[in-house]
């Protein structure tokens, strides 16, 4: 019997092992020069899907576009059209094709391509990290991407027709930095700048609004259009990259509310970039500017807005042509960033400007965003003042950065602003009781969202108080090395007349004078001491000992939790003990019970002991993975309670 269960498990598996076999070669696809599995779907679409393949000879990874029957119902020239459109390209911010190649089992067409392994510009919204739109540095490098590889279409006379986020690819270069291209060129087209169109391609929430009305609410009716359909869904991407939202909202969504949705796009004001409807049948809200959340700074949302609002724009006849929107974005991506911090409002500048610009744009551009006058700016810069001459280009400026800008101090009065934010409680949302797998996986993903800006915020604050307390102490150090400077020239003096028998009378009296300056000039170093130097000291000095006398009951917390987790470590080491005891004797039973004997009724209950063992086996699993937990989390509490505060608090 037993040799008989051996060979039929034998058989069984050689079988499974078969099974696998033949469902890995099903699953399984090829070229002549490349292998993929179905399982490495990396998009899907109505008429092919892309898949992560290899070359066969050297391994290395491409992406193939394999096109379904579906494609072949379509126009001859149209299914030619794609394979035309990427022989022609050549630019590093598009996908670049390696080969046209036939599948060998089903001899559909497949396309083999760069593969991009960052997923797509819609991948990295859709972290939590950029619910709010992408940090200044990597959208500037989003918008180079797509202008470049945008104009590169241009002089091809190639127009797209579906950009949007899950159409622009992201690869991570050499130097660490993002790539971005343009792919899936399905529904591109050669047409030149005088030319229309009348075919309908695209994604909903990215279409240009005539071509909404036709594909999406399926209105007849006899529009031609041109390539600043493009330049419509350049604006929505870039919206969507600055922000992590679309511009064009209606109520419930623009899926489920079209007719809404075509509504905001065309009824539009001039000047405004987004419209949302926030509640069922209420007002459209138009917003003329970037949202406050957004992570771009005031220097760059200015030209940004002015390159949005001229291309998110109903009218063709009044939408910019792609020689104004390459002209304005180029002038964007070729600018210099000065740093300015104000010291008076608390607030960090970006200040963006051409390597050529002189001192007096300079001046101009930070009075645009600060509403200092350039007659009123004084800068220091590492502690020094800096002198800014009026035909100095901008290229020759002290070296900046957010945490060294150039310091700028009004010779005014002006008002405290600070940093402004959106309260993140405002965007924490809460859990709902109900178990719902779909619900609490958004939800967990808000959280992480509004807690990154929390993040964000928290390093804004923190190092909008560091550069206060570097400009306030270079202002003190300034002004008492001023009047130190000052004294420096009456000792002189008096060094001078000391060498005299009698002083002439006129000598005399400026002699007079030059001790009542130095008494004076000393009252006033004493003042800026006594009040602006050690009255700051000692507030700043009350405020750390509040905050070392909070981390010492910290750490005495921690230290009470350390002992008590110990405590429970042991008494489950006790238990997993006596659980690996018991489990010791469980064979010694279980032979006493199947000893050969005279045939017997199995004992009462012995199917409960057998699950009670297995009960107790994955509870000592259980034990024994709690224990560890315990002891890591312990170690990081020891080391957290070993903090302490300063000596004499």
């Amino acid at each position: 019997m037993v040799h008989k269960a051996l060979g039929n498990a034998w058989e069984g598996g050689k079988k499974k092992v078969c099974d696998a076999k033949c469902c890995q070669i099903l699953n399984m696809q090829s070229t002549p020069n490349y292998l993929w599995q179905l399982e490495d779907v990396l998009g899907q679409g109505a008429t092919a899907n892309v898949y992560k393949a290899r070359n066969k000879k050297s391994g290395e990874l491409v992406a193939v576009k394999v096109f379904n029957n579906v494609s072949y119902l379509r126009p001859y020239e149209v299914q030619m059209r794609e394979f035309e459109m990427l022989r022609k390209l050549n630019h590093k911010n598009i996908v670049r094709l390696f080969a046209v190649e036939e599948c060998g089992i089903t001899k559909l067409k497949v396309l083999v391509m760069e593969y991009c392994s960052s997923g797509s510009l819609l991948t990295v919204l859709e972290e939590p990290e950029n619910a709010f739109g992408l940090s200044e540095s990597e959208f500037l490098v989003v918008l180079q991407g797509v202008v470049a590889g945008m104009n590169h279409l241009r002089e091809n006379g190639v127009l797209h027709r579906d950009i949007k986020p899950g159409n622009i690819m992201r690869q991570i270069g050499e130097s660490g930095q993002s790539i971005y291209k343009l792919t899936d060129f399905g529904a591109a087209r050669e047409l030149d700048d005088d030319e229309k169109f009348v075919s309908i391609y695209g994604t909903e929430e990215y279409l240009h609004p005539d071509m909404y009305e036709r594909a999406v609410l399926k209105k007849p009716q006899q529009k031609a259009f041109g390539v600043t359909v493009d330049l419509w869904s350049i604006g929505v991407t870039f919206y969507h990259a600055a922000t992590g939202s679309l511009p064009f909202v209606p109520f419930g969504g623009p899926r489920r509310n079209k007719e809404v949705m075509h509504k905001i796009t065309t009824e539009k004001p001039h000047g405004a970039i987004a419209g949302v409807q926030r509640k069922e049948n209420g007002a459209i809200e138009w917003m003329y500017d970037l949202p406050i959340t957004c992570r771009l700074s005031v220097g760059l949302k200015g030209p940004l807005v002015a390159v949005l609002s001229s291309i998110l724009e109903a009218d063709q006849e009044r939408c910019w042509g792609f020689d104004q929107f390459f002209a304005e974005t180029s002038d964007i991506l070729h600018r210099i960033v000065l740093h300015v911090f104000s010291l008076q409002q608390a607030t960090m500048h970006k200040i963006y400007i051409h390597s050529y610009n002189t001192t007096a744009i300079f001046l101009d551009a930070v009075f645009k965003q600060t509403k200092i006058v350039p007659e009123q700016q004084l800068y220091f810069f590492d502690g020094h003042l800096c002198v800014l001459e009026q035909n100095l280009p901008a290229q020759q400026f002290c070296c900046t950065s957010e945490n060294s800008p150039l310091i700028l101090v009004s010779t005014e009065m002006e008002p405290a602003i600070g940093v402004l934010y959106r309260d993140p409680a405002l965007d924490f949302p809460k859990f709902i009781p109900n178990i719902d797998i779909v619900a609490d996986c958004n939800t967990a993903k808000n959280v992480l969202s509004a807690v990154y800006q929390i993040l964000r915020i928290s390093r804004s604050l923190l190092q909008g108080q560091e550069l206060l307390l570097k400009g306030t102490y270079w202002q003190i150090i300034q002004r008492i090395e001023y009047c130190l400077e000052k004294m420096h020239f009456v000792y002189k003096q008096f060094r001078k007349s000391r060498l005299q028998p009698r002083l002439p009378y006129n000598d005399e009296q400026i002699h007079k004078l030059d001790k009542v300056t130095l008494g004076t000039l000393a009252q006033k170093v004493m003042s800026i001491f006594q009040e602006e130097g050690v009255q700051r000291y000692q507030t700043a000095l009350a405020a750390h000992g509040i905050k070392m006398r909070m981390i010492l009951e910290i750490s005495k917390h921690l230290k009470r939790m350390s002992s008590s987790i110990s405590a429970c470590q042991v008494d489950l080491e006790e238990c997993r003990d006596s659980l690996e005891n018991v489990l010791d004797q469980v064979p010694q039973r279980m032979q006493q019970i199947h000893l050969p004997r005279a045939p017997v009724s199995p004992p009462e209950g012995i199917g409960q002991t057998l699950d009670a063992v297995v009960g107790l086996q994955q509870l000592l699993g259980e034990i024994k993975t709690v224990a560890h937990d315990l002891q890591h989390n312990n170690s990081i509490i020891e080391r957290l309670g070993g903090v302490t505060p300063a000596p004499g608090v």
